[in-house]
């Protein structure tokens, strides 16, 4: 299944889910109310979380004098993917990663850590800057924020139906459910939203790999540069907040097991396998 076709149908089944947690507190009032609130938060998010999260990293823009190898590959990825030139900043970081934001790519900024400026060739770099670059084109942000509106309007949901199923507030009429059935789906909804919305992210993260490969056309040297990140990560891990390691091109958190289950990225194997299988049909 393509990824653009599973991120749609991952899409429909958290509205889907937000529906039924609505049907079951039967309150469509509290509905509304509860869809409005995470309209209005993820918005919020959508159009200032690039100002947020760079200033969060303490990324410094910098200019083409400064650094003109970093902006010389900015250009050409741009120019290949048919965006304008994004403002290019660096991380104060010895951790290698990277991550792009904006809300357009009008208004787009790709960062990278000073660890990853060392560590990686300059094929690897313009393999993950070119990976970047697609989340760009794909509006993943947009995409990344309407997945969160639904997620963060079912927990929102989920919380007013434990209250409800707690305090005696259930309704066991034909618009509502009972109690027991609001309190079991208090606690399988925001779970159920919550692995959903990590899915969308990591079909994303496959859908730029690819894409970014065809930008560059060296699909092997992303698959070197996620080798690297993956490794380096490991002996210099990030200081990163979780709500935003969905942005970087490698997830800054660590966790194995039952945890990979909410990882906001693929297996770093499974994503290298992928690209090294697209070499030599990487045309636009």
């Amino acid at each position: 299944m393509g990824n653009t076709l599973k991120t749609t149908l991952l899409l429909a089944v958290l509205t889907v889910l937000f529906v039924l947690v609505g049907k079951v507190i039967g309150g469509q009032s509290g509905m509304m109310i509860a869809f409005v609130l995470a309209i209005v938060m993820n918005v919020g998010s959508y159009w200032f979380s690039d100002k947020i999260v760079l200033r969060m990293y303490s990324a410094r823009e910098v200019t083409e004098a400064e650094s003109p190898q970093l902006h010389g590959m900015v250009r050409r990825i741009a120019l290949a993917a048919g965006v304008p030139m994004p403002k290019v900043y660096i991380i104060p970081e010895e951790s290698p990663n990277a991550f792009a934001t904006g809300r357009d790519p009008a208004h787009a900024a790709v960062a990278a850590t000073e660890g990853i400026l060392r560590v990686l060739s300059p094929d690897e770099l313009e393999g993950v800057l070119a990976h970047e670059m697609a989340h760009v084109r794909n509006r993943d942000i947009l995409i990344g924020t309407v997945a969160a509106t639904l997620a963060g309007a079912i927990m929102l949901l989920a919380n007013m139906a434990r209250f409800a199923a707690i305090f005696g507030g259930g309704r066991d009429d034909r618009e509502g459910g009972g109690g027991l059935q609001l309190l079991v789906m208090a606690i399988l909804a925001p779970l159920g939203a919550m692995l959903i919305q990590m899915a969308v992210s990591r079909s994303r993260e496959y859908l730029a790999d690819e894409t970014g490969a065809r930008f560059c056309g060296k699909p092997e040297a992303l698959a070197r540069a996620l080798e690297k990140i993956s490794g380096w990560s490991r002996q210099v891990p990030m200081q990163a907040s979780p709500a935003t390691a969905h942005m970087f091109i490698m997830s800054p958190l660590t966790g194995g097991g039952l945890m990979s289950l909410f990882s906001t990225h693929p297996p770093v194997e499974k994503r290298i396998e992928r690209l090294m299988a697209m070499r030599g049909r990487t045309t636009l």
